[in-house]
């Protein structure tokens, strides 16, 4: 019998010693059970070290622990590359310590994953879970995100670049819900420790999404964990950071395409535009102040034009408007 595990998952932890156990029992509830879960210590404090310690001494044959030398506190991009290291399976599935896996996430992946031997990458939605406070005003917040794209089809590279790391009009996928190749992994070398918290798992994607084919599910495998104040989002949010991360992550795509020697115009095009706010930041707040404007006068003037002026007249303003709209509101292209 094989005893090379085809699923590996990687749980890197900091100090979520809340969680962690919570995190564990999911994957050990999985359906399938041709796995090997590897906990990756990224220097923590506080209990967690000890509770994955301890599932390792009850799992022996399945649970493995590994940890940065001298217990060091190095980042989740590199507690995820030294867990890859770790890994033997085929395929690599990574949960975040405070996320949870539903039961058949595992099963129904690999099932995609063999169905699908040119895809790189597999995904579907998330459950946003607010609940598990308890409190009775975050149980109505709970939500599955909405994909933004047709599922149950596959989606050849570059088509998912765009609208997930320039656009951004489309929710990247979230890491407790994917599952990718290994030897895809190797490929693009990994997660790229220059992101040590905030936009590891898009910097990863961004270069998966590039070369690789995706597959998009409609089924719904994992719950992540939302309104922790003391998560790393959270603290970007609290300190007025995100403009800065968000430009940290643009330049490095920037450079990144150009050291890949991508051509494409649509990509450049694209991150052009993307870069134009942060390059020009006063004529950008006078832009978004002049769109305000816009929009408010369009919501009158259709106000009005319904009530005092037939359709075909409506209808040519409309275009003639559209045209001229265009050009106040994107100047920069």
């Amino acid at each position: 019998m094989n005893k090379i595990p085809l699923v590996s998952v990687i749980i890197p932890f900091f100090n979520t010693e809340k969680f962690i156990g919570e995190a564990i029992e999911s994957v050990l509830a999985q359906t399938y059970d041709h796995w090997e879960l590897l906990l990756v210590d990224d220097g923590s404090t506080d209990g967690s070290t000890k509770i994955a310690l301890e599932y390792v001494r009850r799992h022996p044959d399945k649970v493995y622990y590994s940890k940065h030398n001298n217990h060091e506190n190095r980042g989740i991009s590199a507690t995820l590359n030294l867990g890859i290291q770790k890994a033997k399976g085929t395929y690599i599935a990574v949960l975040d310590s405070d996320d949870l896996w539903l039961p058949a996430k595992l099963e129904q992946q690999v099932v995609i994953m063999d169905s699908y031997p040119e895809a790189d990458l597999v995904y579907g939605p998330t459950h946003y879970w607010y609940s598990w406070t308890g409190k009775p005003e975050d149980i109505e917040r709970d939500f599955v995100c909405e994909l933004g794209l047709q599922p149950n089809m596959l989606y050849k590279p570059p088509t998912l670049f765009v609208p997930f790391f320039l656009r951004a009009d489309v929710i990247t996928p979230c890491p407790c819900s994917v599952m990718v190749r290994r030897e895809v992994i190797d490929r693009v070398g990994g997660f790229e420790e220059d992101f040590q918290y905030i936009y590891t798992d898009q910097a990863f994607y961004a270069k998966v999404c590039l070369t690789g084919a995706v597959f998009v599910s409609s089924e719904c495998w994992a719950k992540y964990r939302r309104g922790r104040r003391d998560s790393c989002v959270a603290a970007v949010n609290w300190e007025g950071r995100s403009d800065a991360v968000r430009l940290f992550f643009l330049n490095w795509i920037e450079k990144y395409l150009s050291e890949q020697g991508v051509k494409n115009p649509e990509i450049w095009k694209e991150l052009q535009e993307a870069l134009w706010p942060y390059h020009h930041p006063r004529l950008n707040a006078f832009v978004e102040s002049c769109q305000y404007v816009i929009r408010q006068i369009e919501k009158f003037v259709i106000y009005a034009g319904r009530r005092t002026l037939p359709a075909s007249v409506r209808q040519w303003m409309w275009a003639k408007w559209e045209s001229v709209r265009y050009n106040i509101i994107n100047p920069h292209i």
